[in-house]
């Protein structure tokens, strides 16, 4: 909790990481964001990166951009809940940050894949996981080619990538809910009351 001296007027003593994780085409970020709309007082955690910043990126809202000397600084210091490469750029979540908001009360969403809710989950350990699963694996390639942004080969390598993250998911035991995106207006309802229940449930024990 944070000291009584330095309160602010929206803190609470709800604080709770949320770790929202799933493959490609699975439908992850629309449900993140439409928790994030629908539960006041949520944050989403904006991660360090040495991808380039582009026209349409905002610094601090899309990413922290930083070069890859101060990526490694800021790991080598463990000032990283979780890093992750993707495509030959390294990604990383701010530790004291979301520690901050935690202490605030804040509802903090993490979406990182299966290593990085491992890693989070290891310092963290009452962070609550949900892994958004596509209703089969037909839909979840339809999905993928729907996009049409990606030749076929590519398509069924993240094909593969997302079967083998599916079963990490279930075998690592770090989730609390698998939640399947059949209808994503439902699926977002469903997740916005699996974390008010869980919050809910946490108020009652501490009471």
């Amino acid at each position: 909790m944070t000291d009584a001296t330095h309160r602010l007027p929206t803190d609470t003593d709800d604080g709770l990481v949320l770790i929202i994780s799933g493959p490609s085409g699975a439908g992850k970020t629309t449900i993140t964001r439409g928790v994030e709309r629908a539960i006041p007082g949520s944050v989403f955690s904006v991660s360090a990166t040495t991808r380039p910043k582009t026209s349409a990126d905002v610094e601090g809202v899309d990413y922290h951009f930083v070069d890859d000397e101060e990526f490694e600084r800021m790991k080598s210091n463990a000032e990283f809940l979780e890093t992750a490469g993707i495509y030959g750029k390294k990604y990383g979540t701010p530790r004291a940050w979301v520690m901050e908001q935690i202490k605030r009360g804040r509802l903090v969403i993490l979406e990182i894949d299966v290593q990085g809710a491992i890693s989070v989950k290891s310092q963290i350990p009452d962070a609550y996981a949900i892994f958004i699963l596509p209703p089969s694996e037909e839909a979840l390639l339809g999905r993928l080619r729907s996009r049409k942004r990606e030749d076929e080969d590519v398509i069924q390598r993240r094909f593969g990538q997302a079967k083998r993250e599916i079963d990490e998911a279930r075998s690592c035991a770090m989730y609390n809910e698998f939640l399947v995106n059949d209808v994503v207006d439902d699926s977002i309802r469903r997740a916005i009351d699996l974390v008010n229940a869980e919050r809910a449930r946490r108020r009652a024990a501490r009471a």
